[in-house]
């Protein structure tokens, strides 16, 4: 990204020709296999960060140096520590499927997080309404209202990673090693026709509601004693 190198840092451009046939990948940061040529590029320039912008540049993926992807969750865990030694007890709104070490994060760092429906229009109006400093989603997504304007842009989002790197001396692989370790499948996607997928998650809502604990927020997340799904 030119921006980058015109704040200072040494940036090693990786398919970054515009091209709506995306012929090297698919640019989704949901997907590990989109990953592949980012790490091996990392390690290979001994880089610190590999950042990943999808095709509209709204979502944000990373790479530390050891190859490990930083996930959505685990990007808003090191901007919310950040943030929230500036601006204090004030909220963090953040999706519905986020695990729970978001929220012990926040709670741990003075913030309030609160669960909230998927989808960029209705975490900017959440956000608003609850004058949240910060947002995100497991996608990606990661909306600022700190210092910027309130909507996910993920140039941004970068930038405000590598100065949270540049201002302290410890490296995004520190950071990502203070992060609790947990353990969780990739998204798993049953297509659905459009006319009965209202339907279908209403019928799985009540089911589940009837044999576990749930919240549903958005869809159903149903609490284990492990875990949820």
């Amino acid at each position: 990204m030119p921006i980058l190198a015109q704040l200072g840092f040494e940036v090693r451009p990786l398919y970054c020709e515009m091209d709506g046939r995306f012929p090297n990948h698919h640019p989704d940061p949901t997907i590990e296999a989109n990953f592949t040529d980012l790490r091996a590029a990392v390690r290979a320039d001994r880089a610190e960060i590999g950042l990943s912008l999808d095709g509209d540049a709204d979502r944000l993926g990373v790479v530390d140096s050891r190859g490990r992807i930083v996930w959505g969750d685990q990007l808003m865990i090191l901007f919310a520590r950040e943030i929230l030694k500036e601006v204090r007890a004030r909220p963090s709104s953040r999706r519905s499927r986020p695990p729970r070490r978001c929220t012990t994060t926040f709670t741990a760092h003075g913030g309030r997080a609160i669960m909230w429906k998927v989808g960029h229009s209705l975490i900017k109006s959440k956000m608003k309404e609850e004058h949240a400093v910060l947002a995100g989603e497991m996608s990606g997504h990661l909306f600022f209202a700190h210092r910027y304007l309130g909507f996910d842009d993920a140039v941004y989002a970068a930038v405000r990673l590598c100065e949270m790197l540049s201002l302290a001396d410890t490296t995004l692989a520190e950071h990502v090693d203070t992060l609790p370790r947990t353990f969780n499948t990739p998204e798993i996607r049953v297509e659905v026709a459009e006319e009965v997928k209202f339907d279908l998650v209403r019928r799985a809502t009540d089911w589940f509601r009837a044999r576990h604990e749930i919240v549903d927020v958005d869809g159903v997340r149903v609490l284990f004693p492990d875990g949820w799904g």
